[in-house]
């Protein structure tokens, strides 16, 4: 890379809005290039050695947590796993109070999950470190996006482009889901035409101005589409009766069989995780051809990786 191209990226990463066209396209690009690791015998950079990163994280979260640690351990970094429960956040310390801890104790930076939407944009005023937001609330959940992104772009674009004229259905429980703004937000920037489809009652407020096409058939979406990805029924977070029955979802809003024979060939399924099999989406449909769920997984590390490289390791080509 040379240095006219070097592309400044924000402080933190704190919401896909705080990025641009540009500066997503070098997230996605880093990740290719460190996607290479993966495939070494020896998957190891020194590039973040002596640096320490903390997974601070108030909600249960196996697969997150678990990709940014690798993720950092890939790039040499100590990480630190911190979980609110049984620790002095449960007795009562405030976030504010930890972020302070933290950064007496030297963190670089800060993966932060919480409950609460706008916390990671709290705790970026409270620490010098960098803070990464790994899912706040409903609000967003950006790195989420940029694997989802860099997934999609693997199948049906390629290093360097966007995915301008691309069809993506979003579909289900939109009203909870922050890897649905996320992804919003980040495929509109990079040029997709996106579709969501759910019930009224799951359709956020205000959604009228978000740059999406909203359909209640999910049966005439999908033949138009080049990927769909279904969320996650959030039962915990649903106080209330947001459909008449889990069979009824299922039958009106779930993906099977007949219609993932919907899709066109070559159309992608993606999932964000963890999935509800038999509910918002089949057993067939999660472990058929057309199925991109485990490189999700896979590609969440690469994306965390580049974010990671990018953040603290400065603005530089991967093999400079």
């Amino acid at each position: 890379m040379t240095p006219e191209k070097l592309i400044e990226l924000p402080r933190h990463l704190l919401s896909i809005g705080d990025l641009n066209h540009n500066q997503a396209l070098l997230i996605l690009d880093t990740a290719e290039e460190l996607a290479r690791i993966s495939d070494a015998p020896i998957k190891k950079l020194p590039t973040l050695r002596g640096r320490t990163i903390v997974n601070l994280f108030f909600e249960d979260s196996t697969r997150t947590r678990i990709s940014f640690e690798a993720a950092a351990k890939r790039l040499s970094a100590d990480v630190i796993n911190f979980s609110a429960k049984g620790s002095s956040v449960s007795k009562g310390e405030s976030l504010k109070d930890t972020a302070l801890t933290l950064q007496a104790m030297g963190a670089d930076a800060v993966v932060l999950r919480h409950p609460e939407s706008g916390a990671a944009n709290r705790l970026a005023g409270w620490t010098n470190g960098v803070v990464i937001n790994a899912g706040d609330g409903t609000h967003e959940h950006p790195t989420q996006a940029l694997l989802d992104a860099f997934t999609i772009r693997r199948h049906l674009g390629s290093v360097g482009s966007d995915l301008e004229g691309k069809h993506i259905a979003i579909v289900g429980d939109v009203l909870h889901s922050r890897v649905a703004r996320s992804n919003v937000l980040l495929l509109n920037l990079l040029g997709a035409k996106i579709t969501l489809v759910a019930p009224p009652t799951l359709i956020p407020v205000g959604v009228e101005s978000w740059p999406v096409n909203i359909s209640y058939n999910i049966d005439e979406v999908l033949p138009e589409v080049d990927a769909v990805m279904m969320l996650r029924v959030q039962s915990e977070r649903m106080k209330n009766s947001f459909f008449p029955s889990t069979r009824e979802y299922s039958r009106l809003f779930g993906l099977n069989l007949d219609r993932m024979n919907l899709l066109p060939k070559g159309a992608l399924i993606l999932h964000p995780g963890p999935m509800n099999r038999g509910l918002e989406i089949s057993a067939e449909c999660a472990d058929s051809v057309q199925s991109v769920i485990l490189e999700q997984v896979a590609n969440g590390v690469s994306v965390r990786m580049a974010v990671l490289y990018l953040l603290l390791g400065g603005n530089i080509g991967v093999g400079a």
